[in-house]
């Protein structure tokens, strides 16, 4: 599932070929990816108009044109993509917008995300829902203010994206195995010190992730036991735990992460 790191990335990839463009046609080869404009409308609203900005809050995408703004969210298996061969189009590309220099396509297999067009900052903000800070820039401070007072399992406070935005599955399990807390701990009987740790590997995993334009799948993290049959921690070679946290399977070392006190299973 894209996280914060790959929508990062789907935004430099806007801002580097497409910004600057201007949208000869749109080819909705799946009109049902677009959520509140029909392929026709969409086509007379961004025809000519020209790729003018881009920015992101948490797992949302949003680039301005020259008029309306559109707004890309990307599910389970939602993309981004910049190509300037036109006969290399993937099987689930659902959406293109044609430029004279190149395409930008938009690909998602199960369509679960989408595309919505705006016409106000005030229409944007009403798309893309009720939104904590975007983690990537989360002081500590902001931090610790996110989670006062927050009942059930750090995992679940974690990706809830009022709380914060831009961490699913994988990073959240990412961030906490580096912290050394359990995902099922309750939020609000972490110590000063355990947030501290925390917003700390958020902010080392973020850094990394968002530099490769992925969550890494390296030996060093915990991502990369993710698949393996019988995956071991890479800090001290324990067998990994896995359990199910707010309906999402849960990984994490029984040796380095903290006891369960105060879970909320």
């Amino acid at each position: 599932m894209p996280e914060l790191p790959d929508v990062e990335h789907f935004r430099s990839v806007v801002q580097a070929h497409a910004v600057g463009q201007s949208i000869c046609r749109i080819e909705a080869i799946d009109p049902s990816v677009l959520r509140n404009c029909g392929a026709a409308a969409l086509g007379r609203q961004l025809h000519k108009r020209r790729f003018a900005n881009t920015d992101r809050h948490g797992k949302w995408l949003i680039v301005g044109t020259s008029g309306s703004t559109l707004v890309f969210h990307f599910g389970m298996t939602g993309s981004l993509e910049w190509s300037s061969d036109r006969d290399d189009r993937h099987p689930h590309t659902r959406t293109v917008f044609v430029t004279g220099g190149g395409e930008l396509r938009y690909r998602d297999q199960r369509k679960l995300g989408g595309i919505w067009i705006a016409h106000s900052r005030e229409a944007v903000n009403a798309i893309i829902g009720a939104q904590g800070p975007d983690a990537l820039d989360l002081s500590a401070t902001e931090f610790a203010r996110a989670l006062s007072g927050r009942r059930g399992a750090i995992k679940t406070v974690l990706m809830d994206q009022s709380v914060v935005a831009g961490l699913g599955n994988m990073l959240t399990d990412e961030i906490l195995w580096r912290a050394g807390v359990h995902p099922a701990r309750a939020a609000d009987s972490l110590d000063v010190a355990q947030r501290q740790r925390i917003h700390r590997s958020l902010r080392s995993a973020l850094r990394r992730a968002v530099a490769d334009g992925r969550i890494p799948r390296d030996r060093s993290w915990l991502s990369g036991s993710r698949d393996k049959t019988a995956p071991q921690c890479a800090r001290c070679g324990v067998a990994l735990h896995e359990s199910r946290i707010a309906g999402r399977r849960s990984l994490w070392c029984p040796h380095c992460q903290q006891p369960l006190v105060g879970t909320h299973e």
